[in-house]
């Protein structure tokens, strides 16, 4: 599918920099830019040149020389987007960039929208839907799990988890809705045995791919670990030295924090954003009261809850510990808990022993010192279940591929209800195509909207 107009824009960030790189596609891509290109040696066309060549010379207006260049040539369909394309390297003046880029509007060109390359790459066959999309999860990329998801999804990662299972159920499919056409005649060509076993496993990897959807858009957009515990016992101090930076205001008044403040720390390639929250206690304070109601809600939505407690409590009695840990747990009994210590640095080493000996899984750390905080990372880090990024499992992080997935396992669900209760295989093939739609819709084998397809592609920047 060969678009018929040229598209041009900056695939390099806009601003000075010490090259930029102009990025040109359509069928008379190239013979547009030979136009205006003079090669530094001799004279050639490109369009005599071969594919995946680079070519020095002179972009030329009218006999004024714009820049010397570097032209990069890439023939259809061995493009990225799988037309002629043609690449530009100048020098990265903002005023180079534009006046190459007005020439060639100026000459057969059309600014290109956002995402409108990878578009065409898809349109063209070069990648499936979900593979595009990835595109753009790479690019937003700033960790190193948030990176290696989106290499692995660019890579085929759930299309090639779902690819034979679709193919196999289409087969099926097929098989069943000749049965349709032969129902006067009793007559079975899908194999009943095989068909459960293969709606089973179709099953068995939806709800696998459905339950890595926490796991994948927390690490795509950083893990959030909200900060809890009672006024002045060291939220907003460990929030700074977490960051190793004076983020929130430190003071013994208590009830200083009032709104929760949010930073991101990226610890061994895994981005956590910490939220610090008001203080929790009674009062009648009604902005006060705000803060806390907003802590309980960013607790609520956490990955990770860190249970703030001054260790001083310890010379009362270690009970106090227990209740407090268990009275939170009760409140978020789906979440993970980290209980802390703070303040260990007022406590003996006798009794920071017995404290650590008697409470299971506590952690002793002095935010104001700074002890304990690389302890603390770690914990964090091995709390995190990495393995299956490790292990290069398909981890599904796009919202759209979420819903398209429980979508599916309805459908899917449906057709098992009617094997089960052996209805006719007419009312259940209905559910059996819905399944198909809506994997294909993951990958665009099935005919996806157009409006779906400008809502995922205008999340790009232009030059990609």
């Amino acid at each position: 599918m060969i678009q018929q107009d040229t598209i041009i824009a900056l695939a390099t960030p806009a601003g000075v920099g010490a090259i930029s790189v102009i990025r040109l596609s359509g069928e008379k891509t190239i013979e547009i830019v030979d136009a205006f290109f003079k090669s530094i040696k001799k004279e050639k066309s490109l369009r005599n040149q071969k594919s995946h060549t680079i070519h020095l010379g002179h972009i030329i207006n009218k006999g004024v020389i714009l820049d010397e260049v570097l032209v990069s040539v890439f023939k259809n369909p061995r493009s990225y987007t799988g037309e002629n394309v043609v690449e530009i390297s100048c020098h990265g003046s903002s005023f180079i960039q534009q006046e190459i880029i007005q020439l060639f509007l100026k000459n057969g060109c059309r600014m290109a929208d956002n995402g409108e390359f990878t578009m065409r790459a898809f349109l063209n066959g070069k990648m499936d839907l979900s593979q595009a999309e990835a595109v753009a999860d790479v690019i937003a990329s700033n960790s190193a799990a948030s990176h290696q998801m989106a290499i692995q999804q660019m890579r085929g990662g759930i299309s090639n988890e779902l690819k034979e299972l679709r193919a196999q159920l289409l087969d099926f499919a097929a098989l069943i809705e000749l049965e349709l056409d032969f129902s006067g005649e009793d007559v079975e060509f899908a194999d009943r045995t095989k068909f459960k076993e293969l709606v089973a496993r179709i099953t068995f990897v939806l709800k696998r791919l459905i339950d890595s959807f926490a796991f994948g858009n927390a690490m795509k957009n950083g893990i959030p670990v909200t900060i809890i515990g009672e006024p002045n016992v060291g939220k907003s101090t460990l929030l700074n030295a977490l960051l190793n930076e004076e983020k929130a205001i430190v003071s013994d008044i208590a009830g200083t924090t009032r709104d929760a403040i949010e930073d991101e720390l990226i610890i061994d390639g895994v981005a956590f954003r910490f939220i610090d929250t008001a203080g929790i206690r009674e009062t009648e304070d009604v902005i006060e009261s705000i803060g806390i109601k907003k802590a309980y809600e960013k607790a609520e939505n956490a990955q990770l809850i860190i249970f703030l407690i001054d260790s001083n409590k310890f010379s009362y009695s270690n009970e106090d510990f227990l209740q407090e840990i268990k009275t939170i747990q009760e409140r978020f009994p789906n979440k993970r808990l980290l209980a802390i210590a703070n303040k260990i640095d007022t406590l003996s080493c006798h009794d920071s022993a017995i404290l650590q000996s008697e409470i299971e899984n506590l952690i002793l750390l002095s935010a104001k010192n700074k002890t304990g905080i690389e302890a603390l990372k770690n914990e964090l880090t091995s709390l995190v279940n990495t393995g299956a990024l490790s292990n290069n499992e398909t981890i599904v992080s796009n919202s759209r591929h979420f819903e398209a997935l429980n979508n599916a396992l309805q459908a899917i669900t449906s057709v098992q209800q009617g094997i089960d209760l052996e209805i006719s295989t007419d009312l259940f093939s209905i559910d059996i195509r819905e399944c198909l739609r809506h994997l294909g819709n993951i990958t665009g084998e099935y005919d996806v909207d157009k409006d779906i397809l400008g809502h995922i592609f205008s999340n790009f920047c232009i030059g990609k």
